[in-house]
């Protein structure tokens, strides 16, 4: 059973042998399959008119068992068709041919049984001509038209024999025949303009999936997120650029509120009109910034939106270039800064050894000292910049790190009991250099305490998770940064404070970039908040 089972039916090498011609397109053998099921109906038709109503519908009026035994075998003959269309579709041609010499005969039997032409049966080979040249190629319609021209003319020429019909009787078959004639001629030169129609569509069908599968993987390769958000906020299409951005993925065919709830209040006040069309915002859960660049796109009423979020950490690596290009400067910068201090340094010494009064020398040693302290920090904290590309990462958990730095730091820098409050929100684990954590919370504590008002708990130090990332803000309670200064906020040597380098700011962030995290200044009203980020952790 089994050997028997795998063997192919023997019919069907005999099949594929006829099917050396062209290949035919699937739509042809649907086609066929319509032409075919409309033949069931019809011999269905024939079958039971002549089952249940002898001739008393004047069908088969002349011999009612020439008309059943035709109906019947035309029925079976169709069906016989469907089973053979289903499993067999070898050799177009040839199956249609076959199907028009069986409505041939069988409808002009079914005539002849009827009383011939008169009964009308005839004019229903029209309707098989006119199929055979829509479902087909085109090939072969005048054959086929003349077939039934002929099986008509035969017909009539036996009513004739029979003394059942004149000679004039031919006019009516022969009319008949000319319409067989053209209607294959109109079929034909129709299924032709449909053949060529669903050429081009096929082709251009096929650049259009080639043109959609280019802009798909142009999309998915650039380096911009790319969304394509309809009218009702559905993202229909985004690339993996985008989920980057986010720092998660998101499902296909998600609200753009899922994706972000920023960037779809952008989307809608920039529909609505009140919102720009580039606006800058920071991803909450990735904590991400970048500048979303909204473009209408539909065509012929359809609302879609093209959006592009370009990372603005593209643009803080220019900026990162520009930095290196402004080393030159930088040390220009520390050669002018330390020359100021060394010439007050000198010339308090040239007016110590002039000076023989105790208070002025006081007073002058007492600026050597200051002078000297100043260029010490600021030689270490140059130090400290050169050292920023060493990094030598480890595993840090942050809480105890930070509860370990507030008891160093507290009495190095004289602070009072309580001065720095924590609110550790669990242990998160980073991957960071302790040396490089250590430099950046000491320049940032010590910043925060200098501007707060110097009350117990002036300065908070947060440690918690925010989305994918994770956080420490160190808060003060003091006035807070001026908007006009906090862009030069990160820049060398830019202070308010009358003793410092105006490099403690700028090494933090370095030394924070070089670890993998950001260092920037939150706005949140009142006091300043400086946040340091990681993305993720290892808990």
């Amino acid at each position: 059973m089994r050997l028997l089972s795998s063997q192919r039916p023997l019919w069907q090498p005999a099949l594929e042998g006829l099917s050396a011609g062209p290949p035919v397109s699937d739509s042809f053998w649907v086609s066929l399959r319509y032409f075919n099921a409309y033949r069931i109906v019809v011999a269905g038709l024939f079958f039971v008119s002549v089952l249940f109503y002898q001739d008393l519908l004047l069908l088969g009026l002349e011999d009612v068992r020439l008309y059943a035994v035709t109906s019947a075998i035309y029925l079976a003959i169709a069906i016989g068709f469907h089973v053979l269309l289903r499993r067999a579709p070898y050799n177009f041609n040839a199956q249609l041919t076959a199907h028009i010499i069986v409505d041939v005969v069988a409808i002009t039997l079914l005539s002849h049984a009827s009383g011939g032409f008169r009964s009308g049966l005839a004019v229903m080979l029209l309707v098989s001509v006119a199929a055979a040249g829509l479902v087909s190629r085109g090939t072969q319609l005048l054959a086929y038209a003349a077939l039934a021209s002929i099986a008509v003319l035969a017909e009539q020429t036996v009513q004739i024999l029979s003394d059942e019909a004149t000679l004039s009787g031919y006019l009516q078959p022969a009319l008949l025949s000319i319409g067989y004639f053209a209607s294959a001629m109109i079929t034909s030169l129709l299924a032709q303009r449909v053949i060529t129609n669903e050429r081009v569509a096929r082709q251009r069908g096929i650049e259009l999936a080639n043109q959609l599968r280019i802009s798909e993987l142009v999309i998915q390769d650039v380096q911009d997120g790319v969304l394509v958000v309809d009218a009702n906020g559905l993202v229909r299409q985004h690339n993996r650029r985008v989920e980057a951005l986010l720092g998660r993925s998101v499902p296909e065919l998600e609200q753009i509120e899922g994706y972000s709830r920023e960037l779809a209040e952008a989307l809608a006040a920039w529909r609505a009109g009140t919102g720009p069309s580039q606006p800058t915002l920071t991803l909450d859960e990735s904590g991400r910034n970048v500048r979303a660049r909204f473009v209408e796109a539909g065509l012929e009423g359809a609302k879609l939106t093209v959006i592009y979020l370009e990372d603005m950490s593209k643009l803080e690596e220019q900026a990162r270039q520009l930095k290196l290009a402004a080393l030159g400067r930088l040390t220009a910068n520390i050669a002018h800064e330390i020359r100021n201090p060394l010439a007050s340094v000198t010339h308090a010494t040239e007016l110590l050894q002039e000076e023989n009064r105790a208070p002025a020398r006081e007073r002058l040693i007492r600026i050597i000292h200051d002078n000297a302290l100043r260029l010490n920090r600021m030689v270490h904290d140059v130090l400290e910049l050169n050292r920023r590309d060493r990094v030598q990462a480890d595993s840090v958990r942050l809480a105890a790190f930070v509860s370990a730095f507030v008891d160093e730091f507290a009495p190095a820098e004289g602070l009072p009991s309580g001065a720095v409050n924590l609110d550790l929100q669990g242990d998160p684990v980073i991957e960071c250099d302790r040396v490089h954590l250590n430099q950046i919370l000491w320049n940032l504590v010590r910043n925060a305490w200098r501007h707060s008002t110097r009350q117990p708990g002036s300065v908070r130090i947060v440690v918690q998770r925010t989305g994918g990332r994770i956080e420490l803000h160190v808060v003060d309670d003091g006035p807070g940064v001026p908007r006009d200064l906090r862009p030069q906020l990160f820049e060398p040597f830019f202070t308010t404070f009358s003793a410092g380098t105006g490099l403690g700011l700028y090494i933090a962030r370095e030394l924070a970039a070089a670890n993998g995290a950001t260092l920037e200044y939150i706005d949140r009203g009142a006091g300043a908040d400086f946040r340091l980020a990681w993305q993720g952790d290892r808990t």
